[in-house]
């Protein structure tokens, strides 16, 4: 069971507090109903309000929280019919203390470096069942997403080849069409997300045909369409966390 594949329409998405009007209008039109995030103080400024940096959902109904933003949360979504457990790593500004809970999953499998994966959600995983394959990217959770047990894109090529080596069907996008404000680039996985059964999401354009078009049909090949919910360049908000 992988939380970030929806199995219907999520009631709820939560999504960087920063995402603009277009966004944010897009999945009302659609039904579900944003739930922005708050921004962790403790993170640079660029991913302070990542929904992947703070929150890591086990399954559809457990979330593990960093500390720094657990009280929170634990307000908004337990109402939801979350169950919004802390975390034991709380995050500082500066790599690598800051990626704890950015795992990405695919399958049976948990992404990450492990010499940094909190130990709390090491354990709920591991106690489900999931096995961790181990990479040298500490952002793994931006750099990847996921959309079946056996697809996934992302934007690092050591995880592309880590992922080849596992049998799983794996494309490149290169970072340099994702925007992230601060930085050079962002990551394919904190850009995008399925928001249903058939909708791969894309937080904006891309305007490389050469790159949009694979990525259109490698995207199909899993049973999605692909849609853009900005007319704007592609952003890096940090993963689209549903709730269903």
């Amino acid at each position: 069971m992988n939380p970030y594949i929806p199995l219907k329409k999520p009631r709820f998405v939560i999504i960087d507090y920063k995402a603009g009007d277009e966004i944010i209008n897009y999945l009302k039109k659609n039904g579900i109903e944003p739930i922005k995030t708050i921004r962790c103080k403790d993170l640079q400024e660029p991913v302070d309000g990542h929904p992947d940096m703070v929150i890591f959902p086990v399954d559809y109904e457990t979330f593990i929280v960093a500390p720094n933003v657990y009280d929170n949360y634990k307000k908004v979504l337990e109402p939801k019919g979350i169950k919004v457990i802390k975390g034991g790593k709380t995050l500082c500004r500066n790599y690598p203390e800051d990626i704890a809970y950015n795992v990405a999953r695919i399958g049976r499998y948990a992404v990450h470096n492990t010499k940094h994966t909190d130990q709390v959600l090491k354990y709920y995983l591991e106690e489900a069942g999931v096995e961790f394959i181990h990479v040298n990217q500490g952002y793994t959770k931006c750099s990847m997403a996921s959309f079946s047990d056996n697809k996934a894109l992302t934007s690092d090529f050591l995880i592309h080849e880590k992922l080849k080596s596992y049998n799983i069907d794996c494309m490149y996008i290169d970072p340099k069409v994702v925007y992230l404000k601060g930085y050079d680039h962002g990551f394919i996985g904190g850009c995008a997300g399925l928001i249903n059964e058939k909708v791969f999401l894309s937080t904006g354009r891309i305007a490389d045909e050469s790159i949009l078009n694979p990525l259109k049909k490698f995207i199909q090949t899993a049973g999605y369409i692909y849609e853009e919910a900005s007319s704007r360049q592609i952003i890096d908000l940090g993963s689209l966390i549903p709730i269903i």
